[in-house]
């Protein structure tokens, strides 16, 4: 970038204030030496699970914004497999030079706990850069069971222990622990049957093969609308606005289970901190628009930011609660 002296600023040197004007000036030089430096390649964010997840609904959200507002091309790279474990281990490989990051959700943490032979650690091997959204399960049954309630799930798994079934996407995911949460809360038993994916388990619930579980608000929304689910109650501190009549777990009388799912942004282990401080800063101005909003809430996500520092403490108190269920439960990922 080419300085040129103009007059007036000659002028202010014959007046005296050449000390001012070069002290700003050399502020604003060791301002820009500081600033991190992006490299020129496209940033790469990798979502370890498949294209039409919550997941991969806030890369493809948050990429072209991140692009214009960086410079730089954005991509969103799916690396699907092992319940995230591929994408995931593909950022912790990844240089710490801000051209990769993780968008990922809280079986991130599960994960710590269910697969010990892991060759990393998925929370101590990342730097966490923003907490992204918040994102709620609800728990449903097909209306042929004749439960109301979550109260009334209970009643029935107390009179038949382990008869009733309950499906999930596959094992470890937030859909499996929150009903092995819910489990150990309300002291019941209910069996439990792993699909590949939540449509398969959907269509499976639908149809009374397997008669409750949980499901993220947006996928159980429309057949709550429709009938051909009835919405038990609700897994978080507080009632969903999409959902304002159907109560909480702990309101259901079905014991206090708070299972809301943490989405957020990570990088590779040793990236500077001014890189993480600026992906932080760019992505919680993203989060702020009104565009982005909506494109989360439709999708029954709730936009929140937050500071290294605080998701890092999210997921680290996270990780320490998943893990003592999963020992207490027995859960394993075989």
């Amino acid at each position: 970038m080419q300085i040129s002296i103009s007059s007036s600023w000659r002028l202010a040197v014959k007046l005296g204030l050449l000390l001012v004007t070069a002290g700003a000036s050399a502020g604003a030089l060791a301002q820009s030496a500081l600033a991190p430096v992006l490299p020129q390649a496209p940033i790469r964010l990798i979502v370890p699970f498949t294209p039409g997840t919550g997941i991969d609904l806030i890369a493809r959200t948050l990429g072209p914004k991140l692009s214009e507002r960086l410079g730089r091309p954005v991509v969103v790279d799916n690396r699907a497999g092992a319940s995230g474990n591929i994408g995931t281990e593909a950022v912790v490989r990844a240089a710490p030079n801000g051209s990769t990051l993780l968008v990922t959700v809280n079986t991130l943490v599960m994960n710590a706990s269910l697969y010990p032979q892991l060759a990393f650690d998925p929370v101590k091997d990342l730097t966490p850069v923003t907490l992204t959204s918040w994102g709620q399960l609800l728990l449903v049954a097909n209306p042929k069971t004749g439960f109301k309630s979550a109260s009334d799930l209970v009643s029935a798994a107390r009179q038949k222990p382990g008869r009733i079934n309950y499906g999930s996407p596959g094992v470890g995911t937030p859909h499996h622990l929150a009903m092995e949460l819910f489990k150990s809360r309300a002291r019941v038993f209910v069996t439990h049957i792993p699909y590949r994916g939540t449509g398969p388990a959907l269509t499976d619930l639908l149809g009374g093969q397997i008669e409750t579980m949980f499901l993220p608000i947006h996928v159980a929304l429309p057949h709550v609308k429709s009938g051909r689910l009835v919405a038990l109650g609700i897994g978080s501190d507080k009632r969903h606005a999409l959902l304002p009549e159907v109560p909480t777990l702990a309101e259901a009388r079905a014991g206090k289970v708070n299972v809301d799912m943490w989405y957020g942004i990570f990088a590779p282990s040793g990236t500077s901190p001014e890189l993480v401080a600026l992906y932080n800063r760019e992505i919680r101005e993203i989060l702020l628009s009104d565009e982005v909003k909506k494109a989360f809430q439709t999708q029954g996500m709730d936009p929140t930011g937050s500071t290294p520092g605080e998701f890092k403490s999210l997921v680290e108190l996270d990780a320490k609660r998943w893990a003592g269920l999963i020992q207490a439960q027995g859960i394993t990922a075989n």
